[in-house]
């Protein structure tokens, strides 16, 4: 008994906590201490804890809906700068969506001629064919038309266009008609009539300088044979360019409703391509078949497109398959090349003959395009050929 009862004062006495001199039994430490050895507290504080940080995001994110959903404050208008009148001599362009699947295309503000302006001339001069030239681009840089050039130079590349050679000397008349060599036997009268003049017209024309005194008899007159005769107003008659093809030419109706029919006769090529455009520039995609099966090239509204080389148009109009305004010129041999994007009203009809360098429409912007550009494609049994290689 007495055992049990030392064991029970023992046990008491090392479960009291005596505090240590100088420290009071209320100390704050001493609280801390027992609020965290009572679990129970320790939860009850910290759920409340969680329920007011729960209660104030419910009420951060009502906030941000409310303010989200309330009207935006009005504006307050300002005067915009009153916009100033352009001068009466400033020309602004016009818009046509004519044509056009969208997108607004600009038409062309500079008007073009069929001929340039040149000085007067009045002595026969002479002109050296360069790279690149042809029969109608030397007839418009001179004023004259592309048969007198071609006329005035039969005795040097023959009847036809693509006779031209670089560094071949070419005669240029002082005006439109023709350059004739007179032969021994032929008579004035019978001369005149072929070319449809007056035989006074080139007895009396001061550059032939004939004297008609001298001259005599027209029909048997003084002219030394070999005698080169300026034959103003004069006309050669219709040359036949166009040869007899083994199969019709044709454009692919696939392209679209401005395909033309089959076609028998009509110019045929000369295995060589010059410059659709005078700029010789990309503007757009390089030839990356099978993206891109062509070129494009650069220039404007309005710049004059020319045929590759000579041929049948067997396509002239518009196409559904994104070309817009659309060209395709027959060269024979399986040679086709196309010329895309072509501007409204100016496209050179089914079947017409041309000639390598002739005018056949003006850049545009038509169909599947974001600017003035030439899309162009030569092809070679249906097949794309990269252009790069074939102009010169």
């Amino acid at each position: 008994m007495a055992e049990t009862d030392t064991s029970t004062t023992e046990s008491t006495k090392e479960n009291h906590i005596t505090p240590s001199k100088g420290e009071s039994p209320d100390r704050p430490s001493s609280i801390r201490e027992r609020y965290f050895q009572n679990s129970n507290l320790f939860r009850i504080g910290l759920s409340v804890i969680t329920f007011i940080v729960a209660v104030m995001g419910v009420w951060g994110v009502g906030s941000l809906i409310a303010n989200g959903i309330q009207a935006s404050p009005e504006l307050t208008p300002t005067p915009s700068p009153q916009v100033e009148n352009l001068p009466e001599d400033i020309p602004t362009p016009a818009f046509s969506t004519e044509g056009q699947n969208s997108g607004v295309v600009r038409e062309p503000e500079i008007s073009f001629t069929t001929s340039s302006q040149v000085e007067d001339r009045d002595q026969i001069t002479t002109y050296t064919v360069q790279a690149g030239d042809t029969i109608f681009g030397i007839a418009e840089e001179f004023g004259l038309t592309p048969e007198t050039v071609l006329w005035s130079n039969r005795y040097i590349i023959g009847d036809t266009p693509d006779g031209l050679v670089v560094g071949v000397e070419l005669y240029i008349l002082p005006v439109d008609g023709l350059y004739h060599q007179w032969s021994e036997g032929e008579g004035l009268n019978g001369v005149a009539e072929f070319y449809g003049v007056d035989p006074d017209v080139i007895v009396n024309y001061p550059l032939n300088g004939l004297d008609p005194e001298t001259v005599g008899n027209y029909a048997n007159p003084n002219i030394e044979p070999g005698t080169m005769l300026v034959v103003p107003g004069g006309i050669r008659p219709t040359v036949s360019w166009v040869v007899a093809r083994d199969e019709a030419a044709s454009g692919s109706s696939y392209l679209g409703p401005g395909v033309c029919g089959g076609i028998i006769y009509g110019n045929v090529g000369t295995g060589t391509f010059t410059w659709p455009t005078t700029a010789t520039w990309l503007s757009g995609y390089d030839y990356t078949p099978p993206v891109h099966n062509g070129l494009d090239f650069d220039g404007d509204f309005g710049s004059p497109i020319y045929a590759s080389d000579s041929g049948v148009v067997v396509y002239s109009g518009w196409s559904d398959r994104g070309y817009g305004n659309l060209i395709v010129i027959d060269h024979d041999d399986g040679w086709q090349s196309f010329y895309a994007h072509l501007m409204d009203g100016t496209l050179i009809p089914c079947g017409s003959n041309v000639q390598k360098g002739q005018l056949i429409a003006s850049m545009g912007s038509t169909g599947k395009s974001s600017g003035p550009h030439l899309h162009f494609e030569l092809r070679l049994n249906g097949s794309p050929m990269n252009p790069w290689q074939y102009l010169n």
